[in-house]
C-alpha cells in the first residue's frame, strides 16, 4: 500500500516545502488530500481557506475542563499545509486532518505535564541536538543555515523531495543508534500518531478512494513511519486511548510569537523574512532575496537617522555572497546576510544594527480573521465589543496609549457616543479581572484622577489564548468577569480583598457582584482586627468614592461602610504598632494610606480621632520606634507639634541613654516622609549632630546602619540640603562641607562602609 499513494514529506513553516508542494499537488491533481493535524479540526480546516483569513492565524485546541491545556497549530501564509489547503478547497477536493483528535493529544499531554513537567522541552532539545549533529557534519554552524542552504534554495522538485525524505530516514536511524544513550523521552507518542495517520489513510482508501488519488502531507520526520509495515491502529486500540472534553478554535497569531515558538522545528527565528523569501519564489526572483532583506535593512537604520546608503547595500550584498561561495552555497542564507549586515553596515558592531535586523528577521505582522470565523461565544463577544468601542485600531504589537474622559460628553447625539470612554473603561477591567492581558492602567495627573484613565494597550497571541480560556467561565466578558470575581468573592477571607473585588465590580458594572461584595464586607469588618487591611480596605472604597456617580453607579452605601472601617483602623492603630523592625515596614505603608485618606475624606471620616492616635503612637516610647517616628511626621506636616516640640523630642529620642539601633530607627521614620519639612527646623539637625557626636565606636557603628538607611532614601538635591546645614553647623562652610561629602571614597572608606553590610548587632 506503501508504494501506491502519494506522500510528501514538508518542513512545517517553509516556503520552498510550499513552493514545491504546490507542483506537487498540480502534478498529481488529487481528489483527496490529507493532511497531519487533529483529525476533529474538520470545520477548521475549511475556514482556513476562507478569502478573509490573513495568515499568520493557528488552530487552537483547548480543554474545556481545569487544569486547563493547550495545543497550537500555527499557520503562516508560506506554511506547507496552509498552501495545501487553499489548493484543495478552491478546486472543491477533499481535504481532512488525519492525525489524533484533539481529546486524545490533550489528554495525553495532560497526563505527561503531570508526571514530567521538563519531559517535553528536553524531548525538544534532544530532538533538536539530533538535527544539529546532522549540520555539524555537512560542516554548517547550525541546522537553520543547513536547512536554507540545502533545501530552502533548492528549487528542483525531484532533489528536495528525494532529499528530505532520506534525510528523515537518516534522523529516525539516529534515534534508534542513540538508545543505548538514555534518551530523554518516550517516542512511542510519534508511533501513536504515525499508527492513527495509516489508519486515517485506510479509510479514506476503504471508502473508494484509489491510492493514486490520494495526496498525504505529513511532516518529514513521520515519512518512514507512514511508509512502514506497521499495521494502522485497530477500533479497540483507538477505544481504550483516554480522552478529555476539548475545543477548537481559529485564532489571529503573530510573526513574534511564531519566532520564539519552541520545538522541534515547527517554528522558524524569522518569519518575515521566510515570507519575503516565499514571495520571492513565487515571483521567480529568489536570486533577489539577498538584495530584497539588505535593503530592508538599511531602510529600518534609515528611520532610526542611521547611515546606510545604497552603495553598503551593494557592498553587503558582494560580502554576503562571498561568504556563502565558502561554504560552496548558492546563495545566502540567512546568517550571511546578518553578517554582511553587521560589517557593512554597523562597522563590525551588532548592536548596530540588532533592531534593524531584528525587524527585518521577526517584523510586526498579526494575522485577522474575518467575522464569524471564530468558534467560540466569548471571542465573538470580544470581537464585537472591540468594534463598537473602535477599539480595533489598536490590534498591534506596537504598545498605543488611549486617554478616557469618563464624563459624558453633551456634544454627541447618541448615548453611545456620549459614553463611548466609559463604555471602554468598563470593557478595560472586565479583561483586567480575566488576566487577559490586553491593556495597562497607567498613572494620570491628580487634578484629573476622579473623572479620566490612561491606558497602555497592545496586542498579542497571547490575548488570543486568554480570551478563549476565558470562554470557560461565561459565553460573554460581562458574564465571564462576574464568574471570576464571584469565584475570588467565595474564597475571600480578607477584608481588603473584599474591598477591592467591590472596586473591580464597580469598574466592571457588575451591580449583582458588587452588592454581595459589599455584603461580605460587612460581615469581615465585624471581626477584623488587622489595622493593615482595614486600612488598605478603607483606602479602596475612599478611592471609590471619590468617583460619585461618574460611573453611573450608586456608590452612597459605600460612605458609611467607609466611616466605620476608617474608625476601626484608627482604633487598632496603637496596638499594631506594637512590632517588630519587620512588620513596621508594612504598618508604617498601612499608616501612610490612612494618612492619605484622612486628607482626601476630611468632610467624611472622623480625622480627630485619628490624629489623637497618632498623637499617641508619637510620644509613647515603649513601642516600635520608626511607626513613632512616622507619626511624630505627620504631626509636624499639621503642625500639631511646635518646633521646641521636635527639638525635645529628637534629643529625647536620640540620646546615649537610647540604644542607638532604636534611635536612629526612630529618625528612619520621621525622615520617611516629608524631607523638606525637616530641611527647615535647624534645631533638630543641631540635636542629630550632638547625639552623633556623643556615641562611641560601637554605637555609633550601630547607628550609622540606620542612619545609612534613612538617608539613602534621600534625594540627591535633598542630600546637598543636608550637606549645606552641617557645614553651618560645624563651621566649615557650606560648599566646602558639601564638596567633601561628594567626593569619591577612597579604598579604605569603601571598605569601611562594606563592613556595615556585616556589621554583628550581637557584638
Amino acid at each position: 500500500m506503501a508504494q501506491q499513494y502519494n506522500i510528501f514529506g514538508v518542513r512545517h513553516l517553509s516556503p520552498g516545502a510550499a513552493y514545491h508542494l504546490v507542483k506537487y499537488l498540480n502534478e498529481k491533481n488529487p481528489k483527496v488530500i490529507l493532511i497531519e493535524g487533529p483529525k476533529d479540526a474538520k470545520d477548521i480546516l475549511y475556514n482556513l481557506a476562507n478569502k478573509g483569513v490573513r495568515p499568520p492565524v493557528a488552530l487552537l485546541a483547548y480543554t474545556t475542563e481545569l487544569p486547563i491545556e493547550t495545543v497550537l497549530y500555527p499557520f503562516a501564509e508560506y506554511s506547507p499545509e496552509y498552501q495545501a489547503i487553499c489548493w484543495g478547497i478552491k478546486k472543491k477536493r477533499e481535504v481532512r486532518f488525519i492525525d489524533l483528535p484533539s481529546d486524545i493529544m490533550l489528554k495525553l499531554k495532560q497526563k505527561d505535564n503531570n508526571t514530567d513537567q521538563d519531559k517535553a522541552s528536553a524531548f525538544y532539545a534532544f530532538h533538536n541536538g539530533l538535527y544539529d549533529r546532522l549540520a555539524y557534519a555537512y560542516e554548517e554552524e547550525d541546522y537553520e543555515s543547513y536547512w536554507e542552504r540545502n533545501f530552502e534554495h533548492n528549487l528542483n522538485k525531484d532533489s528536495f523531495k528525494e532529499g528530505l525524505g532520506y534525510e528523515s530516514t537518516e534522523i529516525r536511524k539516529m534515534v534508534v543508534d542513540l538508545e543505548s544513550e538514555a534518551v530523554p523521552y518516550d517516542f512511542s507518542y510519534n508511533l501513536v500518531r504515525e499508527a492513527h495517520m495509516r489508519r486515517e489513510i485506510k479509510f479514506a482508501i476503504d471508502e473508494g478512494t484509489k491510492p493514486e488519488d490520494i495526496v498525504i502531507i505529513v511532516g518529514a520526520y513521520h515519512l518512514a513511519g507512514i511508509n512502514s509495515d506497521l499495521p494502522p491502529m485497530s477500533d479497540d486500540e483507538i477505544k481504550n486511548i483516554p480522552r478529555v472534553n476539548t475545543q477548537i478554535t481559529l485564532m489571529p497569531y503573530s510573526y513574534h510569537r511564531l519566532s520564539s515558538r519552541t520545538g522541534y522545528g515547527a517554528g522558524n527565528k524569522a518569519p518575515y523574512y521566510f515570507e519575503t523569501m516565499w514571495q520571492a519564489i513565487t515571483n521567480d526572483s529568489l536570486d533577489n532575496l539577498p538584495a530584497i532583506y539588505l535593503s530592508q535593512v538599511a531602510q529600518q537604520l534609515r528611520k532610526k537617522g542611521n547611515n546606510a546608503s545604497s552603495a553598503s547595500v551593494i557592498e553587503a550584498v558582494r560580502l554576503a555572497k562571498a561568504l556563502t561561495a565558502m561554504k560552496g552555497g548558492s546563495l545566502p542564507v540567512l546568517k550571511d546576510l546578518h553578517d554582511a549586515a553587521v560589517v557593512c553596515f554597523g562597522g563590525g558592531e551588532l548592536s548596530v544594527v540588532a533592531e534593524a535586523i531584528n525587524m527585518a528577521d521577526i517584523g510586526t505582522a498579526i494575522g485577522s480573521l474575518p467575522e464569524g470565523v471564530s468558534q467560540t461565544p466569548i471571542q465573538e463577544d470580544m470581537n464585537q465589543e472591540m468594534k463598537r468601542l473602535k477599539l480595533t485600531g489598536y490590534k498591534s504589537l506596537i504598545t498605543q496609549e488611549l486617554s478616557l474622559d469618563l464624563r459624558e460628553n453633551l456634544k454627541v447625539k447618541s448615548k453611545e457616543a456620549a459614553f463611548i470612554d466609559l463604555n471602554r473603561s468598563t470593557f478595560l477591567h472586565r479583561l483586567k479581572v480575566l488576566n487577559i492581558d490586553f491593556a495597562n492602567k497607567l498613572k494620570v495627573s491628580q487634578d484629573s484622577a476622579t473623572w479620566a484613565e490612561k491606558w497602555s494597550l497592545r496586542w498579542t497571541p497571547e490575548i488570543e489564548i486568554a480570551v478563549v480560556e476565558a470562554n470557560l467561565k461565561g459565553e460573554t466578558l460581562e458574564i465571564a468577569a462576574a464568574y471570576e470575581l464571584r469565584e475570588r468573592l467565595t474564597d475571600c477571607t480578607e477584608i481588603s480583598v473584599a474591598a477591592q473585588i467591590i472596586r473591580q465590580a464597580c469598574e466592571c458594572n457588575l451591580v449583582r457582584i458588587f452588592e454581595n461584595a459589599l455584603t461580605a464586607l460587612q460581615s469581615l469588618l465585624v471581626d477584623s482586627v488587622s489595622f493593615k487591611e482595614v486600612a488598605y480596605a478603607a483606602r479602596e472604597l475612599s478611592l471609590l468614592t471619590q468617583y460619585g456617580n461618574i460611573r453611573l453607579f450608586d456608590l452612597k452605601p459605600l460612605v458609611p461602610i467607609l466611616q466605620q472601617l476608617f474608625l476601626r483602623g484608627s482604633l487598632l492603630l496603637i496596638d499594631a504598632s506594637a512590632c517588630d523592625d519587620k512588620a513596621a515596614t508594612e504598618i508604617s505603608n498601612a499608616i501612610n494610606v490612612m494618612e492619605i485618606i484622612s486628607q482626601e475624606q476630611y468632610d467624611t471620616v472622623d480625622t480627630e480621632t485619628w490624629q489623637k492616635e497618632l498623637q499617641i503612637l508619637a510620644w509613647r516610647d515603649d513601642l516600635n520606634s520608626k511607626l513613632s517616628g512616622v507619626a511624630f511626621s505627620i504631626l509636624l506636616e499639621h503642625n500639631i507639634v511646635t518646633e521646641d516640640d521636635c527639638a525635645k523630642e529628637v534629643s529625647n529620642r536620640l540620646s546615649p541613654g537610647i540604644p542607638a539601633d532604636i534611635g536612629a530607627g526612630w529618625f528612619e521614620g520621621l525622615s520617611g516622609r516629608n524631607r523638606y519639612a525637616l530641611l527647615s527646623r535647624i534645631s533638630m539637625w543641631k540635636e542629630l549632630d550632638k547625639y552623633v557626636e556623643a556615641l562611641d565606636e560601637d554605637e555609633f557603628y550601630r547607628s550609622v546602619v540606620f542612619l545609612r538607611r534613612a538617608f539613602g532614601e534621600f534625594e540627591p538635591n535633598q542630600k546637598n540640603s543636608v550637606a549645606e546645614l552641617l557645614g553651618d553647623l560645624w563651621g566649615t562652610g557650606a560648599e566646602a562641607t558639601a564638596e567633601v561629602l561628594h567626593a569619591d571614597l577612597t579604598e579604605e572608606e569603601t571598605g569601611k562602609l562594606n563592613e556595615l553590610n556585616d556589621f554583628d548587632f550581637e557584638f
